[in-house]
């Protein structure tokens, strides 16, 4: 029960915003056709900016979110469209039905999707196979032979196995469909589908006051180029999702949620460490103690049957082998530095088998000591920072200081940035740059003997993507330490606070005097629209 009148006034802020979005008055919602003129242009062919005497919320059934999730699925078609010359079959001279990759199309149609190689390369396309048991050797033959399990965590990779026997019964059960991978493919593709539209739901559900933010998710380019080029979006539905029960006030639920994605790709686990800095300073770290508890339990129940069993441990053990071993990708600055200068790298003359140690101790010290920056951050601000600001810091320099930076990743970052700076034209701008990289790297991968690019090309376009998020970090920073430039602020207090909400700021490393109270005064859309600066920066 509560114990004090504080605790009482966070229950009651809590509760309404738990409420339905559709219960909002005009006053209350944030109307992106007066505050972005990115919005205010797009909606001229469709009647103009929002009226001053407009009815707000008495359409029953094209509300915001359901205009938002139609962007979506619209957005997800395109991704597959994009995807769909990869998934072409034709017949061979022998008469043999063959997927249609000739002239290396995956590149010159910037179509490639890893789910498609995957199907063959982890033995899924194998009837009596099951991942993390069923084992095959690369390099059969070579002094590089070595065993091979399936590389992704537990819930990534039953879920391919799902995906794969469903398209193989279809397969089996109607005549007169496509190549078992293609059918593969788009049952994957609907799934992975399903995932963004919780994501964008997710995210919508939380900026509550300002709905139409999720519009940024549903529309994203990164959508549109990786939505299926990997399974990512299972992650983020999760990540998201979680988000969502914290920010209703479900902690062991809000656990629950990020434990699966983290056994699903590892980055929702992140978010944990900016929960329990901001419970810690707000005097609510039981809530955020329970929330982790229950990701962990949820992470170690999924992948205790995988683990323990001693058929399948090996292979469980096969991503974090892999993620040990393996040298800096292409995507990362890295690799810029090594093409670049001459550089050997950190660990030059390595073997089959032989992790970078050295590589894999830097990138780890330079990811903790962006984390521990990030708590001084987090415990030093005079107003307590927005948990997706935080957590988009931790993730961006998780991709920043890695090793790996497989191009799918930035799908992690478009809800977090979307929640922590809905400035529509800059992230938009952000989100395009990301996605253009995907051009010089297929063309890169075709090579220069193919009419391909220089990798160049390539390694400048990440260089530029690294450019921009770095600038969305210390944007972020700046307004962390300036909370009246927030946008969020401007419409209430942090959407995600859930048990946090209106509690007390009980630790802070350089309380500010006179500074602003953890609590901002909600300033009304409709109040201040004119006075304010179109896409303030």
């Amino acid at each position: 029960m509560p114990s004090s009148p504080a605790e009482l006034r966070a229950e009651d802020t809590a509760t309404d915003l738990a409420e339905d979005t559709d219960s909002l008055t005009r006053a209350e919602r944030v109307a992106p056709t007066w505050t972005e003129s990115l919005a205010r242009t797009l909606s001229r062919p469709f009647g103009g900016p929002l009226g001053e005497h407009a009815l707000v919320g008495r359409n029953y059934f094209w509300t915001a979110l359901r205009v938002v999730l139609l962007f979506a699925v619209l957005t997800l078609l395109a991704g597959w469209v994009q995807k769909s010359p990869c998934i072409q079959q034709y017949t061979d001279d022998k008469g043999v039905v063959q997927l249609d990759w000739r002239g290396s199309k995956q590149f010159t149609a910037l179509c490639y999707s890893d789910t498609v190689p995957l199907y063959t390369a982890e033995r899924l396309d194998q009837r009596g196979s099951f991942p993390y048991i069923t084992s095959w050797k690369d390099d059969e033959g070579k002094p590089t032979e070595h065993v091979r399990y399936m590389e992704y965590p537990v819930v990534t990779g039953i879920f391919q196995w799902l995906n794969a026997r469903v398209a193989q019964g279809l397969v089996a059960l109607v005549p007169g469909l496509p190549m078992t991978v293609i059918v593969y493919f788009n049952v994957t593709a609907f799934w992975l589908a399903i995932a963004w539209l919780v994501t964008v739901f997710s995210v919508a559900r939380i900026a509550r006051r300002r709905t139409w933010d999720a519009a940024l998710v549903a529309v994203s380019p990164l959508v549109v180029v990786h939505a299926f080029t990997n399974f990512d979006t299972i992650a983020t539905a999760f990540a998201t999702a979680g988000l969502l029960a914290w920010a209703r006030r479900k902690p062991v639920l809000a656990g629950v949620l990020l434990g699966l994605g983290g056994a699903a790709k590892l980055y929702p686990l992140f978010l944990l460490g900016p929960l329990l800095l901001l419970c810690w300073r707000s005097d609510r770290l039981k809530a955020g103690l329970t929330t982790t508890m229950s990701a962990v339990g949820a992470w170690a129940l999924v992948n205790a049957p995988i683990a323990l069993n001693p058929a399948s441990h090996t292979g469980w053990k096969e991503f974090f082998r892999l993620n040990t071993e393996r040298n800096a990708d292409p995507d990362t600055i890295y690799n810029v530095l090594v093409q670049w200068t001459g550089w050997q790298g950190f660990d030059p003359g390595l073997t089959q088998g032989q992790p970078p140690t050295v590589l894999n101790t830097v990138s780890s010290v330079l990811f903790l000591a962006c984390c521990a920056g990030i708590a001084y951050v987090a415990l030093s601000a005079p107003t307590r920072p927005r948990l997706a600001q935080l957590g988009f810091l931790v993730v961006a320099a998780f991709l920043l200081t890695n090793k790996v930076w497989s191009p799918q990743y930035s799908l992690w970052l478009v809800p977090l940035a979307v929640l922590a700076l809905p400035r529509w034209k800059l992230l938009l701008a952000w989100m395009a740059v990301d996605a253009l990289v995907w051009v010089p790297r297929m063309y890169f991968y075709l090579g220069t003997e193919n009419k391909g690019l220089p990798i160049d090309w390539f390694l400048g376009a990440v260089l530029l993507r690294d450019a921009a998020v770095i600038v969305l970090c210390v944007l972020i920073v700046k307004e962390i330490y300036r909370p009246e430039r927030d946008l969020v602020r401007l419409a209430g207090d942090d959407p995600l606070a859930g048990v946090m909400a209106d509690a007390p700021d009980r630790r802070i490393l350089t309380p500010a005097r006179g500074g602003p109270s953890h609590r901002m005064r909600p300033r009304s859309d409709a109040d201040d629209h004119r006075s304010r600066t179109p896409d303030a920066v």
